[in-house]
């Protein structure tokens, strides 16, 4: 219970989190901050770290020149793209033995089908899962087990970074330290996460209610 109140405190305070580790660690804060987006795509056990409003909140400290956009924004696209490769390879050289492991649970027609989805979609998947908290972290292990072609992936693991890293640490960058939006950080950081949640919130809806629910 303590951890998941000082996790949620450090969610809807990233602000002065991030801006006391930056002042106590000055620029090891590019790899703190490094190995949190490298850990939130690349190990499928990660989900939960806080990616989207990390980025904001970075950006805008950008924008009060606690650190540099032009190092943060380069770095950070690499760690997005690294965890992301990383997270895929994961999924390809152990899907095979997951299907061995798991006593027909997961069976070799269900990898079939997951290869020939992501060959059709798998490409505007894998770019639009970077915006949606936890399927970010899944769609590449899950693209890996059903043996994505690897330049396909790369491709929109490289244009998902991109456009992750840049549109939410230059948004930060601009409107994060505008006073409405500083002085009411915590609701935009709710915010941010409610409109990352839509998009899968609606599909599930949309699934459910053409199985019958």
């Amino acid at each position: 219970m303590d951890l998941l109140a000082a996790f949620i405190d450090i969610v809807l305070h990233l602000d002065a989190h991030l801006l006391a580790l930056t002042r106590e660690y000055g620029v090891w804060v590019y790899a703190i901050l490094f190995l949190i987006i490298f850990c939130e795509t690349g190990l499928v056990v990660m989900p939960f770290l806080p990616g989207d409003s990390l980025l904001f909140v970075a950006g805008a400290l950008c924008g009060l020149g606690a650190l540099r956009l032009e190092w943060l924004m380069p770095l950070l696209m690499l760690a997005a793209f690294s965890g992301d490769n990383t997270n895929y390879w994961i999924g390809r050289l152990t899907g095979m033995r997951l299907l061995k492991r798991t006593n027909g649970l997961v069976k070799r027609e269900h990898i079939d089908k997951t290869h020939a989805f992501y060959e059709k979609h798998g490409g505007k998947t894998i770019l639009f899962a970077r915006f949606l908290p936890i399927i970010r972290t899944f769609a590449p292990f899950v693209a890996g087990i059903g043996l994505m072609r690897y330049r396909l992936f790369m491709l929109f693991s490289a244009l998902g970074s991109l456009a992750w890293i840049g549109s939410l640490t230059v948004a930060g960058y601009f409107f994060g330290n505008i006073p409405v939006i500083k002085n009411n950080l915590t609701l935009m950081i709710f915010g941010i996460i409610i409109i990352s949640l839509l998009p899968a919130i609606r599909e599930f809806i949309r699934h459910r209610k053409q199985a019958g629910w």
